[in-house]
């Protein structure tokens, strides 16, 4: 059983009935369901995974002490801590992990500043940019169960995707790198000789390329060790996953440096074209640097516009 899963059932089994029965004037009020940190909320967990983290439990969302007092929010967690410790096969952790708990009674503001810096999610560009991706991919991922003022389905709709301008601003940035990395840097530290820092390059053009994807997906790209398996899940490109690993996990030797440059031109090729189907650039050409500059130009906020292009970074 997955973790979202067991959270649900957990919830449904035993977490409603107790919300209902013993605070239905927190009803309202009050938000619940699994999202945040762990593998769990965005249903990446796994056998090895099992060995942290999987537990029955969900968590409530309340607003702040000016509708939801103190001594409402302690019997609150009181309550929630005496439902069952087992379900499912599973057992409530007694520690919590690396980060504190993910499970429980939680303000909302609490839990959007925790992820975002802001208690409602960034509001300027400048604030978007502030904001680790994987940190906004935490805010949204999961399900919410139940949503008595509907307030934290709002928050989460808010922050499910960047605002257009700030997409244009961190494309035109992955663009930049993904040029200077894959089409530039590589080829010429082999030529020096230099098959480390041909490496290096390989693994830069490989990590901007993947950035560049999620951002053509509208989707944030989560916790480094999740994005390969987040990427094969994407409507465009995830065939690009495979491709990208295999970049980064052959060697450089004269029998392969060919045809990863090729493969580096092929990728640039299909990531210019996705640029024109968006109407994103308007240069002619496969050099991504200059599509990286005709992007830039698209962005309607002189002041975010007029920044350098790789500002977004």
């Amino acid at each position: 059983m997955k973790g979202l899963e067991l959270a649900r059932e957990y919830y449904g089994t035993f977490g409603k009935e107790m919300l209902e029965k013993e605070f239905p004037e927190l009803l309202p009020k009050i938000a619940a369901g699994l999202f945040g940190s762990g593998s769990e909320c965005f249903g990446f967990d796994d056998e090895v995974s099992r060995d942290h983290d999987l537990e029955p439990g969900f968590l409530i969302l309340l607003p702040g002490e000016e509708e939801v007092g103190r001594r409402e929010a302690f019997l609150l967690e009181r309550a929630y801590a005496k439902l069952p410790k087992e379900f499912g096969g599973f057992s409530r952790g007694m520690l919590s992990p690396v980060g504190g708990a993910r499970r429980g009674v939680v303000r909302t503001e609490d839990f959007f500043r925790e992820k975002t810096g802001f208690p409602e999610g960034p509001e300027t560009a400048e604030e978007w940019l502030r904001v680790p991706e994987y940190a906004l991919a935490e805010a949204v991922n999961g399900e919410v169960f139940f949503d008595g003022a509907g307030r934290v389905s709002r928050l989460r709709e808010k922050l499910a995707r960047y605002p257009e301008d700030v997409r244009k601003k961190k494309l035109a940035a992955n663009l930049l790198l993904m040029g200077q990395a894959g089409q530039y840097n590589y080829s010429r530290a082999l030529a020096h000789g230099e098959t480390g820092a041909a490496q290096l390059a390989i693994f830069e053009f490989a990590d901007r390329t993947m950035q560049t994807v999620f951002l053509l997906n509208r989707v944030y790209r989560p916790f480094y060790k999740w994005s390969f398996r987040a990427m094969r899940g994407l409507p465009r490109f995830p065939e690009l996953a495979d491709t990208l690993e295999f970049l980064i996990t052959t060697d450089n030797g004269r029998d392969l440096a060919g045809s990863k440059a090729e493969i580096v031109e092929d990728i640039a090729g299909m990531i210019i074209e996705a640029l024109r189907e968006e109407e994103l650039t308007g240069a002619v050409c496969m050099d991504l640097e200059k599509h990286a500059y005709s992007v830039n130009d698209r962005v309607e906020d002189p002041s975010l516009r007029n920044a350098g292009v790789l500002y977004a970074l």
